[in-house]
């Protein structure tokens, strides 16, 4: 068979198009992932915190507060920079005044520690992208080497439910929430706070591909909440009898179990907590993703 010199051109247009758009889409054939993560969490709200006076954001950072974290998750590629990922979350938060120095909230007395179940979707937009490589085995061909670590930021909204719980006396642990601890649903401006709350996740993460299917990373995310009451502390005491009336010895104590040292502030009406500032939390992971075949959902084999 004979090839004329305009027909092979035309050829060789077609193939070098066809190579072009494979390599430009390449994205397209691996834009499905499983996703699973280790980590850790922490917390910022009106508990434990630095040996100083309470501030907002990282100064107030307890580091014995962590706590540990897993997740797993899907994440499907929209494009060549961004993407969206859909993860759930399991772990716990953790607060106690006995870990401060500060010597107000520490005469306080205050603790607790809640699990926290977080679903949540993300957008990520990245800011480097991984070096594409091979799509098949060639014996000589090492395009899998030096392949350039992807980062990316995201923003999302999440879905979270907590339930705190404070350490009695004896070292049994009882939850905080229907024992209305500051007089919640006693009187019409104090209401009782909903368990299932909203939060708002966003934070930095990087990636960096060890084979065609799987891949490692790092991330970090703060999440801000519209709740105050995460670790069941945010406004003023409330009358210690009423609530020892209405609710037992047992919520008197969690009220105000303060350690009785000059000079006292746990009167009804002071200061308990901080309402101007809305509760956070973090987490911090090692994730692991898989690309997930073209055809379906195929189980990864290990």
């Amino acid at each position: 068979m004979k090839f004329s010199i305009p027909a092979l051109l035309v050829i060789l247009f077609l193939l070098a198009d066809n190579s072009a758009n494979a390599q430009f889409n390449h994205w397209r054939r691996n834009r499905s992932e499983y996703v699973f993560g280790l980590g850790a969490t922490n917390f910022l709200g009106d508990l434990g915190g630095a040996n100083q006076i309470g501030t907002n954001g990282m100064r107030d950072l307890d580091w014995p507060a962590t706590r540990p974290l897993g997740s797993i998750g899907y994440r499907y590629r929209t494009g060549k920079q961004h993407a969206v990922s859909c993860k759930l979350h399991v772990g716990y938060l953790n607060g106690d005044d006995a870990l401060t120095e500060e010597p107000i909230r520490q005469n306080r007395n205050l603790n607790f520690r809640t699990p926290v179940v977080e679903l949540g979707g993300q957008f990520e937009w990245m800011l480097t992208r991984q070096r594409e490589g091979h799509r098949y085995n060639l014996r000589g061909v090492r395009g899998w080497r030096n392949i350039s670590i992807e980062s990316y930021v995201f923003v999302g909204i999440s879905g979270f439910w907590f339930n705190p719980q404070g350490r009695y006396i004896d070292g049994t642990w009882h939850s905080l929430r229907p024992l209305n601890t500051e007089g919640q649903g006693m009187v019409e401006t104090r209401k009782t706070y909903s368990p299932v709350q909203f939060a708002i996740p966003f934070g930095i993460g990087f990636k960096y591909a060890i084979s065609r299917e799987w891949s490692i990373g790092l991330e970090y995310g703060m999440r801000k909440t519209f709740t105050d009451y995460i670790d069941d502390c945010s406004t003023t005491y409330f009358d210690n009898d009423e609530i020892r009336a209405e609710n037992g010895d047992l919520a008197a104590y969690f009220a105000d179990p303060q350690l009785g040292l000059e000079p006292s502030q746990s009167f009804a009406g002071e200061q308990r907590g901080d309402p101007t500032d809305f509760d956070s939390y973090m987490f911090a992971e090692l994730t692991f993703y898989y690309k997930i075949p073209r055809g379906g959902f195929a189980i990864p084999k290990f």
